[in-house]
C-alpha cells in the first residue's frame, strides 16, 4: 500500500527490486512474492506505506458467512492463539456495514485478544469489505513504513519519510548528484537522500510484524539483512548534501535524527536563511528539493506569495541551471517562483492535497 499518487515510485521501486508490480490501482501495487522477496520489499521499499500479504477472499453478505469464511483462513501462518490483533475493517456499498461488528466476530473466530490503545507492535490485519465480498490482508511490517527507526526529534509539522523519499525518487535527482533544502525542518529530505547515497536499506534499523509470525522463517531473513548491509556504501566520497533552516529548534532536531540515522558526517546542517544561501558545489549541477511552508501546514494561511517569490529568486541567481523540486500543497503559490515547475506528482499529506511541481536541471529531461 501507498499514498493515492505515489504508485508509480513504488512500481519503480519493486522493479528496482527485480518484482514485476501487477496493475495498481489507487493507493494499491500488487505483485506476487516469495517469503524471501516479501521481507526484502518491506526492508527496501521507501515510499510505500504497508506491505500486505493477501490471505483469503471470501463471501460474506451475512455475519453467518463472514464467520464461516474466516473460519477457513489459515490464521496459524501468521496469528499466535490469543494474540493481540488491530483489525482494519472498512465497508463499502455493503450489508454488512458496521465495521466495529465484524472486527468483533472476526475477533471471536481467530481467538485474538484486544490490541491496546496506542500500540504500535501490535499485528494489524486489513479487512475490505465491498459488496458481499470480503478480502483480508495481514500486514507485514507492523509499524507504518515511513517509522524508519531514526526520528527522534521532530519539528513542527514534520514531512514523512515516505513522501520525502518519493519526491527525490521521482523528481530526477541522482544519488551522485549535490541536493539543498533550505527549509529542511527536522532534516526528512536530506536524510532520507543521504541513506539513497549510502545504499541504505530504510527498513534497517527497525523490527517487522512479520519476525512475529509462526511461519517467520529466520534464516531467509538473516540472509536477506546480510544481503541489504553487503550494498551499503560505507566508504568512497558522498554526494554533497546541504540542510538549512532559520529556526533554531528545527536545525537541532536535523542533526540529531541524522546522527541517529548514521548520515550526520554526510550532511551539512546549518542555521541561515533563504536568503543567505550560495552554491554548495560550484561548477556543478545539482537539487534544489525542498518543502517550503504552507499555511496549512503550520496552522496559518498568511500571505507566502514573496517567500515562494524570493525562492524563485534565489534558485535562479544563486543556482543557476540547477533542478528545483516543490513539495506545495497550492501549484498557485509555487507559480510565483517563476522557475516553470511543472507537475510530477499528486498525492495526500496528513490528509490534505500535495503537490510535487518539478523544473529539470540544465540538459536533463523526464524524471
Amino acid at each position: 500500500m501507498c499514498a493515492p499518487g505515489l504508485e508509480r515510485v513504488v512500481v519503480s521501486e519493486l522493479a528496482a527490486l527485480g518484482l514485476a508490480a501487477r496493475r495498481p490501482g489507487q493507493g494499491v501495487v500488487p505483485v506476487q512474492m516469495s517469503t524471501r522477496e516479501l521481507y526484502l520489499a518491506t526492508a527496501s521499499l521507501r515510499s510505500a506505506a504497508r506491505v500486505l500479504v493477501s490471505a483469503a477472499r471470501f463471501r460474506a453478505a451475512t455475519f453467518a458467512e463472514l464467520e464461516r469464511g474466516a473460519a477457513e483462513v489459515p490464521w496459524g501462518d501468521w496469528l499466535r492463539p490469543g494474540q493481540p490483533v488491530r483489525w482494519r475493517v472498512t465497508s463499502h456499498r455493503a450489508p454488512l456495514f458496521h465495521t466495529g461488528a465484524v472486527a468483533e466476530r472476526l475477533a471471536a473466530v481467530v481467538g485474538s485478544g484486544p490490541a491496546e490503545p496506542g500500540a504500535t507492535d501490535v499485528q494489524s490485519v486489513v479487512v475490505r469489505i465491498v459488496g458481499a465480498d470480503a478480502v483480508v490482508r495481514v500486514d507485514a511490517a507492523g509499524a507504518p513504513l515511513h517509522q524508519r527507526g531514526w526520528r527522534l526529534r521532530p519539528a513542527q509539522a514534520p514531512l514523512r519519510e515516505t513522501l520525502a523519499a518519493a519526491a527525490l525518487l521521482a523528481s530526477g535527482w541522482r544519488t551522485d548528484e549535490p541536493l539543498v533544502d533550505p527549509f529542511c525542518g527536522s532534516g526528512t529530505i536530506a536524510i532520507e537522500a543521504a541513506l539513497m547515497a549510502r545504499r541504505a536499506a530504510p527498513g534497517l534499523q527497525r523490527g517487522f510484524a512479520f519476525q512475529g509470525w509462526p511461519s517467520f522463517a529466520p534464516g531467509t531473513w538473516a540472509s536477506v539483512r546480510e544481503a541489504l548491509r553487503g550494498a551499503l556504501r560505507v566508504d568512497g566520497p558522498s554526494p554533497t548534501i546541504v540542510a538549512t533552516d532559520r529556526d533554531r529548534a528545527a536545525i537541532d532536531a536535523t542533526r540529531a535524527n541524522a546522527e541517529r540515522a548514521g548520515v550526520a558526517g554526510d550532511i551539512e546542517v546549518r542555521r541561515s536563511s533563504l536568503s543567505a544561501l550560495v552554491d554548495p558545489a560550484p561548477g556543478r549541477t545539482g537539487w534544489l528539493l525542498t518543502n517550503p511552508p504552507w499555511g496549512g501546514r503550520l496552522g496559518g494561511a498568511g500571505d507566502l506569495r514573496d517567500l515562494y517569490a524570493a525562492l524563485g529568486t534565489v534558485a535562479g541567481t544563486r543556482l543557476p541551471g540547477w533542478g528545483v523540486a516543490l513539495i506545495a500543497a497550492d501549484p498557485r503559490l509555487a507559480g510565483h517562483t517563476h522557475l516553470g515547475l511543472e507537475p510530477r506528482l499528486r498525492t495526500r499529506s496528513g490528509g490534505a492535497l500535495v503537490h510535487l511541481l518539478v523544473r529539470e536541471a540544465v540538459g536533463r529531461s523526464g524524471g
